[in-house]
């Protein structure tokens, strides 16, 4: 019988929660935390929170609670009866249920006095006492106070119109409890069905036209009394509407229409809009505002910052709390005290201008989003020391307003005295690493991407299980995307690579007894060649100990060497801000053992041996400075010699001997051997060099416009026809032609000689000019023979006709038979 006792209430407790679970809301959850903060004060009484100062109650969160505030206020706390119940004389807590009344008696017996007396005035009371289903939002007594006098008066002195639409205007013909209010649903009012907007929060806070329900759910025999903490005033406009007719609001108005995002402003909704007024924006520098207006994007970034998509009215805000924007990006809403706060700044001057499709806050400063930002506006204080030095080495002026840059820019501690004091064409040098030329995202970053800095050289990203890193520097939070750029913040200074880890160590000097191993094991080249590598590499301090007939012995095994030091490498470039920190990173190394490897406090080890000098970035890898050497504990020794020498220099691991042991060669397959075929450079020479031109031989002339730049040696064989176009002045050489000059004489005979160098096909006559013999001259020297009268022609060339082509072979023969007869 126990047992299907406990059952049953098993069940009807879990029906009851599921029951509570459906029909419940955020405020009916805070009332009923409330009663159990208050349980030890007796019955259905709740705990509520008072700002200290003010007559503003809160029925208790669990934030607020333990906080002891509300808006950074101190908050009491007191207890009163739940909604419902009512004290008795003589006994504790709440334990009496309140009677139940018409709407016009439940006005009494919630204290909304002054509500009852208007409803009695304007002849509402004959209303609300008969038959219906009513909800009725009443402004508590100390909610008309609130009004401005002559609004007041002036309902007063008009009760059955003014009076009557004002109440009828926070009246629905319908009964709705808290939990039928649902967040961004709007009701019809008893006054020309116009709308009440209600939003329901999950702090539990109840807004009507963003007046805040202090005591709800006194329910009434024909309907429900809410008890709200202001009066309301009809709604019939929209957010364009009112920013458009505001006088302080034009330029903002001017900003939406040339932003394209009148309509949106418009259209039905739920909007919060954050109205900088004239005065917000004339204190904006004249450069950027006009910089702004004239950029379309740039002004609906601006615009869409300050709107949100949904609607937060002041009495629903207790504390800081993070909304995301229209234009993508969050902005913080708090409260101090009755001031509202915007990303943590009291600038809100007016608050709560309720509208059809939300609510306006005017502000007394302009929200400038990141992406309306140029890229050097993108710097924040913790990067100022870089900005400042990005501004004043002329970097930033230098930076062109239609391109895109990304600033890679350190932190302020990354700019040490050592660095301050450096030359300043140094310096610039360093900043212009941390400029690129293209705007680049932290989402777009991806291992072994390539980034071109506006020096022109290339930066490496490393992407890591917790870190994304550009060559030694790792990008920490707060990057940012600006209207031409992007900002990522680094941890320090970026140091490019410019040698192979083979330069690097040879260029160090600490590493020469390590470089003679490497190359006595014949892996020199695997330094020099390109790739992604990380090295431990030792220091000639790790070989202290050692002398030259240790260090032959240590060679003397090319195996063994090679095994060793082989696991000093790894595949893949691991810089220490890379690996995640307080636990231990396993690189697997070449030789196939793991590299333990421990970074924290931002210092490393590996195999428990400190890295006194990392990050030494190369061209092929990193190289990170160890002062013992290496060895991987799971490989034996089978050389007692050898044992005792490794003892020397090896630390905090126990090497294992076993008799015989012999290391097996590793082969290379690793050691990159390029070989590139290409075809033979022809490289084409376009300078023009002044001088005279050498005339070596002439072996045969051809028709055209000719104008002699250059006559080359022609090897016997089917001739080449040339056509020179291009004439240049100058002499030619004394010992062979006459002087040719610019005058009207030389120029005939320049003339002349084309004349005598044509070739002439067919039966035409030979027309020879003066310059004949000079050409004869030349040819008879030695370089050519001359040309018969029956050989010249001055019409179309032998070879365009099969005639011509047969005059032209019986030539060349009667050419070789005069050759061979000399």
């Amino acid at each position: 019988a126990r047992m299907k006792l406990f059952f049953a209430a098993t069940l009807t407790l879990f029906a009851l929660s599921a029951l509570d679970h459906v029909d419940s809301s955020a405020y009916d959850k805070i009332v009923a935390h409330s009663r159990i903060r208050a349980k030890k004060q007796g019955p259905n009484m709740c705990a509520l929170q008072q700002v200290v100062g003010t007559q503003k109650k809160y029925f208790s969160t669990c934030r607020n609670w333990y906080k002891g505030s509300i808006c950074g206020r101190k908050a009491s706390v007191l207890y009163e009866c739940c909604p419902g119940y009512m004290k008795l004389e003589g006994m504790h807590g709440c334990p009496a249920v309140a009677s139940i009344e018409n709407v016009y008696g439940t006005l009494g017996l919630v204290n909304a006095v002054t509500t009852q007396q208007f409803s009695n005035m304007s002849k509402l009371r004959q209303e609300i006492e008969g038959p219906g289903s009513y909800t009725f939002f009443a402004p508590s007594n100390d909610a008309w106070d609130l009004i401005d006098p002559e609004v007041r008066s002036a309902l007063v002195s008009n009760v059955n119109i003014e009076l009557y639409n004002a109440l009828h205007y926070h009246m629905a013909n319908k009964r709705f409890l808290t939990k039928d209010l649902k967040n961004g649903m709007s009701i019809n009012s008893m006054y020309n069905d116009l709308s009440l907007h209600i939003n329901h929060y999950p702090n539990g806070i109840v807004t009507v036209n963003c007046a805040r329900i202090i005591y709800g759910n006194q329910v009434a025999t024909n309907g429900v009394v809410h008890v709200i903490d202001r009066v309301i005033t009809a709604v019939s406009n929209t957010i364009q509407d009112v920013i458009d007719v505001d006088i302080d609001l034009t330029t903002l108005s001017n900003i939406a229409t040339t932003s394209g995002l009148t309509d949106k402003l418009g259209e039905p909704g739920h909007f919060t809009l954050f109205a900088p007024t004239n005065d917000a924006f004339s204190n904006l520098d004249r450069e950027v505002l006009d910089r702004l207006m004239g950029d379309k994007n740039a002004l609906q970034a601006l615009l869409k910052y300050h709107l949100l998509d949904s609607v937060q009215c002041s009495e629903a805000i207790m504390s800081g709390t993070s909304y995301e924007t229209l234009e993508g990006t969050n902005i913080e809403i708090g409260c101090d005290g009755d001031s509202l706060t915007v990303n943590g700044i009291k600038m809100v001057l007016k608050k709560d201008i309720v509208t059809t499709n939300g609510v306006i806050h005017l502000i007394d400063q302009v929200l400038m989003p990141d992406s309306a930002k140029q890229v050097m506006e993108l710097v924040g204080p913790s990067q100022s020391t870089f900005g400042d030095m990005v501004s004043e080495l002329g970097l930033s002026a230098a930076m062109r307003p239609q391109a895109e840059y990304t600033l890679l820019a350190p932190v302020n501690a990354a700019f040490t005295d050592e660095v301050m004091s450096m030359d300043q064409h140094l310096l610039k040098i360093i900043l212009k690493n941390h400029i690129l030329k293209q705007k680049i995202m932290l989402g777009e970053l991806f291992n072994g991407q390539r980034l071109e800095t506006v020096a022109g050289n290339f930066l490496r990203v490393f992407v890591y299980r917790t870190a994304v890193c550009i060559e030694n520097a790792c990008l920490i939070r707060g990057s940012k995307e600006g209207n031409n750029g992007a900002l990522h913040p680094m941890r320090t200074l970026i140091k490019p690579a410019e040698a192979t880890m083979f330069k690097l160590l040879t260029e160090h000097k600490s590493f020469k007894i390590f470089l003679s191993l490497m190359e006595a094991a014949g892996l020199t080249d695997l330094l020099k060649q390109s790739g992604d590598f990380t090295l431990f590499a030792p220091t000639d301090e790790a070989f202290a100990s050692l002398s030259q007939r240790d260090l032959s012995i240590l060679k003397s095994d090319r195996n063994a060497l090679r095994a060793i030091l082989l696991y000093h490498l790894s595949n893949g470039t691991f810089i220490g801000g890379g690996l995640e920190t307080g636990v231990t990173n396993l690189l697997r190394s070449i030789q196939g053992s793991n590299l333990k490897v421990l970074y924290a406090n931002n210092s490393m080890q590996v195999n428990s041996v400190q890295v006194p000098l990392p990050d030494l970035m190369a061209t092929n890898g990193v190289v990170h400075a160890v002062k013992n050497f290496l060895y991987p504990e799971d490989v034996p020794v089978g050389n007692q010699e050898l044992l005792n020498l490794l003892k020397r220099i090896i630390r905090f691991i126990q090497i294992k001997f076993v008799s015989g042991y012999r290391f097996q060669e590793i082969p290379l397959t690793f050691m990159v051997t390029r070989v590139t075929e290409r075809e033979p450079t022809i490289t084409k020479v376009t300078r023009v060099i002044e001088g005279e031109p050498s005339i070596t031989k002439v072996t045969r002339v051809i028709e055209g416009e000719p104008s002699f730049t250059k006559v080359m040696r022609v090897i016997e064989g089917e001739p080449s026809f040339t056509k020179v176009t291009r004439v240049i002045e100058g002499k030619w050489p004394k010992s062979e032609i006459s002087s040719f000059s610019t005058d009207t004489e030389r120029l005939r005979d320049v003339q002349n000689v084309r004349s005598e160098l044509s070739y002439v096909g067919g039966d035409g006559p030979h027309r020879p000019g003066p310059a004949s013999f000079p050409l004869r001259d030349m040819c008879r020297a030695g370089r050519g023979l001359p040309l018969s009268g029956a050989q010249r022609h001055s019409s179309s060339p032998l070879r365009t006709s099969p005639r011509g082509r047969k005059q032209l072979h019986s030539r060349r023969a009667e050419s070789r038979q005069i050759s061979r007869s000399r």
